[in-house]
């Protein structure tokens, strides 16, 4: 525990270098072992943490790729998604959710989001799919799951593909199964602040059908089968070793850390609990949280990130402005239907630290603050 100025307790939002402290043998020997074998692109390592992952998750098929975004381009490209197409997603989410869509041509189609959850509304989608809605994107975001039976029910029907975005949801459950195995793919990030973390950037698509991986698998290499055999149009997608071979160390540890949100997230809870200016999160009873953020609605969201900042606490707001709003889809998206909820929680919402390795002081310090500042 960090003190700063004046004897408080310094809360940075969040700290990479303890959890590496926690594992740092084993972290420095999984490094090691890919010098030592100088197979640095896919290989056994690769092979590895593919069948250890798609295990954890219970999906039949696990394939590793170069970033959590470039895990939703392929799943999109796999699925078929093309020029013309429509994608549903919410608006209130991180950049490459929409941006995947875009690049391919694609129209992303903004759906409005839950309140309560701040995840896209089935309602929502169900007033949004045309005749050429090719896939729905559902983003569980900051690890709490989307209504994946309400989703199904839309999508099933008129045969459109469901492409899980649970890049900030590794071992978020909908109705006892993994997110990321319920649809036709799952797409997940290992950006080094996730709740699983590679020492650089690293993704993952999941998929239970074989012919679905093989076309990932693909097209995470240029679209070839066989070297130099080139069958579609795919990319590098190739995740290096040296990221799965960290991974493969982490994984062991994820339920416990996870644990250990939560177990901050049941303090803040109770130390917040009655200040009328701050909206705490929910958890609906079709999933549980792995809280890879602590997300809060606040009153005077600004003058609070301010005022934390003062005190040595670290804060994010997630997100400041929603994806209908950003310059680049201008003449791409419809904008005429209004988005009132994902536009209002970009105005309230602060994240708050979570992640395992803050020590109960720091907690009670983040809360304390809160409190101080409203009351």
């Amino acid at each position: 525990m960090a003190v700063v100025n004046g004897g408080r307790v310094a809360v940075p939002f969040f700290d990479l270098k303890g959890q590496y402290a926690s594992i740092k043998h084993d972290v420095d020997a999984a490094v090691k072992r890919v010098f030592d074998s100088q197979i640095f692109i896919l290989g056994p390592e690769v092979e590895a943490f593919e069948k250890e992952i798609a295990s954890y998750l219970g999906v039949k098929h696990a394939i590793a790729v170069s970033s959590g975004t470039d895990a939703l381009l392929v799943a999109l490209m796999a699925a078929g998604v093309g020029r013309g197409d429509e994608v549903i997603l919410p608006p209130f989410t991180f950049f490459a959710t929409a941006g995947s869509i875009a690049r391919l041509g694609a129209k992303p189609v903004f759906a409005d989001i839950d309140p309560l959850t701040f995840n896209v509304d089935p309602v929502a989608i169900a007033a949004r799919i045309t005749a050429r809605t090719k896939a729905i994107m559902p983003v569980h975001l900051f690890g709490h799951a989307v209504d994946m039976d309400a989703i199904q029910a839309l999508a099933k029907p008129h045969g459109i593909a469901v492409i899980e975005d649970a890049a900030q949801a590794i071992g978020t459950k909908h109705q006892g199964r993994f997110v990321g195995s319920i649809g036709d793919f799952g797409c997940f990030s290992f950006f080094p602040t996730k709740n699983l973390g590679a020492s650089g950037e690293g993704g993952l698509v999941t998929t239970n059908s074989a012919d679905s991986a093989e076309k990932v698998r693909m097209l995470r290499a240029h679209g070839a089968r066989t070297e130099y055999h080139h069958e579609l149009l795919g990319g590098n997608f190739r995740i290096h070793a040296l990221q799965a071979a960290v991974l493969r160390v982490k994984l062991p540890h994820l339920d416990a850390w996870n644990d250990k949100r939560a177990r901050n997230a049941a303090v803040y809870v109770e130390f917040l609990g009655g200040i009328k200016q701050v909206t705490l999160p929910v958890v609906q009873s079709y999933s549980n949280h792995t809280f890879h953020q602590f997300v809060i609605r606040a009153e005077r969201r600004d003058d609070l990130a301010t005022y934390l900042k003062e005190q040595g606490i670290g804060s994010k707001v997630y997100y400041p402005k929603a994806l209908h709003e950003q310059r680049c889809f201008d003449g791409l998206i419809d904008s005429s239907t209004p988005m009132p909820q994902s536009e209002k929680a970009c105005r309230e919402v602060l994240a708050l630290p979570i992640y395992p390795e803050l020590d109960d002081a720091q907690v009670a310090a983040t809360a304390g603050a809160i409190r101080e500042f409203y009351l």
